[in-house]
């Protein structure tokens, strides 16, 4: 059976001007061209030879020697080369630029933009991109607890927080209570792996380990003062979610932070707000 979308290794049945036809076996009725300008200097009737199946422009089943970008069910990184009336079309190696329709989109996308995206057939048996590629992601990445990896936030749910595609194909997330901060679809982050979970996904921290993240938020604390006039209309006694939106850390970060500045002499706690010394 040719199987649209991935490779395969085929056998010669028929040369002609334009080029030679391919089947799984000699006696198969079911053939697909190789264009001349594809096939390789000396191949004969019986020979195999290994070629992806995809569809040219005239929505015909072509094969190609050339190796595309990904096959279907792989997530890689695609660049958009333009934009139509339908949706986006990818650079994935191949003549025929990928389709990445509207409604497989997660966000607005412009010629040049790059995002991992998943390979899948659509209901009229045509190949195209989508964006939605939580469940193409692999879980057998090769990351331990405190790796430092990268990744792309493909999507956000304020119940379960941002998903990240890291390295473009691992399956991540950085749990609601992690986000703090401005953090949005499209996104490419540096995290730190905090737990390998039973299926092989992958929980991250957009922060330190709190050792080396409170002279971080220090910093952070005091910046933020100086843009406020040198003070802090609240204390770490304030509410965690005034502290999240105003700071963005957890109410036990900044309490960390503000100590550390308070014993180093450089702020003032009163009653009502933090001075900056």
């Amino acid at each position: 059976m040719l199987e649209l979308g991935r490779t395969q290794e085929l056998t010669v049945v028929k040369k002609v001007d334009f080029g030679i036809y391919l089947a799984e076996t000699k006696d198969d009725e079911e053939k697909v061209l190789l264009p001349k300008k594809q096939v390789p200097e000396g191949i004969g009737t019986g020979d195999r030879i290994s070629v992806f199946l995809y569809r040219d422009s005239k929505d015909r089943l072509i094969a190609t020697t050339t190796a595309p970008l990904l096959q279907l069910g792989q997530v890689e990184e695609l660049t958009v080369v333009q934009t139509g009336k339908i949706g986006a079309f990818l650079d994935w190696g191949l003549e025929k630029d990928l389709l990445l329709p509207f409604r497989e989109q997660t966000r607005e996308v412009q010629a040049g933009d790059r995002f991992p995206v998943a390979l899948y057939l659509d209901k009229s048996g045509r190949l195209c991109a989508t964006m939605k590629i939580y469940h193409y992601l692999r879980t057998d990445s090769p990351y331990q607890k405190d790796d430092r990896v990268e990744g792309y936030v493909y999507e956000i749910s304020r119940q379960f927080g941002a998903f990240v595609a890291v390295d473009g194909k691992y399956s991540a997330l950085v749990p609601v209570q992690e986000l703090f901060g401005q953090v949005h679809t499209g996104d490419r982050v540096k995290a730190r792996v905090t737990k390998v979970l039973d299926d092989g996904k992958l929980n991250l921290s957009l922060r330190e380990k709190a050792y080396l993240q409170i002279g971080t938020d220090a910093k952070k604390v005091l910046e933020i003062m100086e843009q406020n006039g040198g003070k802090l209309p609240f204390t770490d006694k304030a509410d965690p979610d005034l502290i999240r939106s105003r700071m963005g850390m957890s109410k036990n970060e900044f309490k960390r932070a503000v100590g550390g500045l308070l014993k180093e002499g450089k702020i003032q706690i009163t009653e009502n707000e933090i001075r900056k010394l």
